[in-house]
């Protein structure tokens, strides 16, 4: 589990989505996006190749990731290495809250076993932050709404 973030991604008092800043870089908002749901948005601008929030998680196996991710709809599951998954629905530091895009202001690495959002451009105040899933194409396809004028048309690689 992330070092003592409240569980499931909300905030104790009043159980809404929110952004913890123990793990934010920058000034960030949770609000209403165009692509699904709820969006990440940021607050100030953001320079390019900098570490923008860190995503976190309960830490489970691969088999509790297929039981979590065929037991609900809305999963917020990040493949950490071959064995293990972080769930940013418990534990989650607001990452989780981060929509698709085919063209993506942010690019997801993997370091020492930390998941960093690291910005891929300079990113405006008030601007959505995004992320290429990458979701393979052997799984089940899934369309994408993300307005980029590259979609591909599915959150799901191609090649």
């Amino acid at each position: 589990m992330a070092r003592n973030a409240p569980t499931n991604g909300r905030s104790a008092s009043d159980g809404n989505p929110r952004i913890d800043a123990r793990y934010a870089c920058f000034g960030m908002r949770l609000a209403a996006s165009k692509i699904h749901r709820w969006g990440v948005y940021a607050t100030e601008f953001i320079p390019a190749r900098r570490k923008v929030i860190e995503y976190t998680g309960e830490k489970i196996s691969r088999r509790e990731t297929k039981r979590r991710s065929e037991a609900n709809d809305l999963i917020y599951l990040f493949t950490l290495d071959n064995y293990w998954t972080l769930d940013g629905s418990v534990g989650g530091s607001g990452a989780e809250y981060i929509n698709h895009s085919c063209d993506p202001n942010l690019e997801a690495r993997i370091l020492r076993g930390h998941i960093l959002y690291m910005s891929r451009r300079n990113i405006s105040s008030g601007e959505e932050l995004t992320v290429d899933y990458h979701f393979d194409k052997k799984v089940e396809r899934v369309v994408c709404r993300c307005g980029a004028a590259n979609c591909r048309g599915t959150i799901n690689l191609l090649e």
